[in-house]
């Protein structure tokens, strides 16, 4: 019998639980592989070569390869983990979770300064309020330019 989840009704939260566990495993061993520096150097070198090391989904490598980390958290990654490659990137935390809103570093800062997200409407998937993907502000960095 499967376990109810009714945390999977959060708008925009990936719970990181057992099946989300099981889904990523390779995929956060991959990502805390490259706490050596070893490994960085043979990830920066040939970053394709070495995802092919791991047996990670297609879908996964792609994601990291593209340095999706929303995609990356569906498919199963942790933002611990995951946060290596972004230090393997020379990024910090706050750019990385900028990335993650389609926000500059500067927009995301100082949007947490600001108190961060409204509570309004965080509730449910099915509430209209500032959660759902449609009111998010998707800052500079989430448009492409000359869209």
């Amino acid at each position: 019998m499967a376990l109810e989840k009714p945390y999977l009704d959060v708008p925009g939260t990936t719970i990181f639980d057992a099946e989300q566990s099981r889904k990523g495993y390779h995929l956060n061993q991959f990502c805390m592989s490259l706490m050596q520096a070893a490994n960085r150097a043979r990830f920066k070198a040939n970053e394709r070569a070495y995802l092919d090391e791991w047996p990670m989904t297609e879908a996964q490598k792609q994601g990291v390869l593209a340095r999706d980390l929303n995609r990356c958290i569906a498919l199963g990654g942790n933002i611990y983990f995951l946060a290596k490659i972004g230090s393997t990137d020379g990024k910090s935390f706050q750019q990385m979770a900028g990335s993650m809103t389609g926000m500059t570093e500067d927009e995301y800062r100082n949007m947490m300064i600001a108190g961060g997200r409204s509570a309004q409407g965080n509730r449910f998937v099915g509430e209209d309020g500032d959660a759902q993907a449609h009111h998010q502000p998707q800052g500079a960095a989430g448009h492409k330019k000359g869209a």
